[in-house]
């Protein structure tokens, strides 16, 4: 069946939209196309990108998770003082994306098995484990990390920032989980409708479960990369971090009543609000007047979406 021009604009909206920004910026902004600050603008998404993708699997089941931010922020912080005090990349990688996946697990076990809203849910367990960062870090940043670690944020492969190729491949394992397995086509189901996918014999329990596992291993390897970028980890990191992944998923035209989106789509959306908080910074506009433009942004985007059904 043939698109028609409008219906090809409304389907591919989002993409139109990242275009038109950096056309926009870069004709105001000279600045915006140098190598130095896209590679800058591209590690800076890499992070939200990450949150982004494992908040798609869990909004693609009509959930949500407001605690990748806090999640980030105890993740980078025991990652910080795992490489001060033994020095060992691996387990300063790999224990703190298994904590991510455990919180998501715990939130996972509370909204699917115990039934409570998400948003309340997950709202509980980002203040837990905020005040858990302050605990275990005393409210003080962790510093003084090893080169090797900074690296893993700020070393480049040819000319390409190793956060953007990290987030390649997390984008393209989540495409195949989502669109070629088993899995994918049951969490869609659940998103769809939850009674009837319960009904034809899918373990919804597990699904919602799993998602918020991904989601939580999602931040925490995002809160590594925070922490190496800056070479420092703060009890403060991630603050805010929800919002923006919300945003980039809504905006990569994913629905927050689930059953529908892609992973492609909240890549799009990633980069829409890392080009715009980059064009407004170029611009020296205040960041009190960057939050009402994302704002602004993002209810655009909703109400875009709402029209395109």
């Amino acid at each position: 069946m043939n698109l028609s021009i409008k219906d090809k604009l409304l389907k591919n909206k989002a993409i139109l939209a990242l275009i038109a920004l950096c056309i926009l910026i870069s004709i105001v902004s000279p600045r915006f196309l140098t190598i130095s600050n896209i590679s800058n603008v591209l590690t800076q998404v890499s992070v939200n990108a990450i949150i982004a993708i494992g908040m798609t699997f869990v909004i693609l089941t009509g959930g949500i998770d407001l605690s990748v931010g806090s999640i980030l922020a105890i993740c980078g912080a025991v990652s910080a003082v795992i490489v001060n005090s033994t020095g060992s990349i691996f387990l300063a990688v790999t224990i703190p994306i298994i904590i991510g996946a455990a919180i998501g697990l715990f939130n996972g076990f509370f909204i699917s098995k115990c039934r409570l809203q998400a948003f309340v849910a997950t709202l509980a367990t980002m203040t837990i484990f905020r005040g858990l960062t302050y605990v275990y870090t005393n409210g003080n940043p962790v510093s003084s990390l090893t080169n090797t670690y900074n690296n893993i944020a700020n070393a480049k492969i040819g000319i390409i920032p190793l956060p953007v190729i990290f987030t390649i491949i997390i984008t393209i394992i989540a495409y195949y989980f989502l669109n070629k397995t088993r899995f994918g086509r049951h969490l869609y189901a659940v998103g769809g409708n939850e009674d009837s996918a319960r009904l034809s014999g899918i373990k919804t329990i597990k699904i919602k479960t799993i998602v918020y596992v991904v989601c939580g291993a999602a931040a925490g390897l995002s809160g590594i990369i925070a922490t190496s970028r800056i070479g420092s980890a703060s009890p403060n990191a991630g603050t805010g971090f929800e919002l923006d992944a919300i945003a980039s998923v809504v905006i990569g035209g994913t629905s927050l009543l689930g059953g529908e989106g892609s992973v492609l789509g909240t890549i799009i959306g990633a980069l829409i609000i890392g080009v715009l908080n980059n064009g407004l910074n170029l611009l020296n506009v205040s960041p009190f007047y960057q939050q009402i433009v994302k704002g602004v942004v993002i209810l655009l985007a909703v109400l875009a979406d709402k029209k395109s059904k």
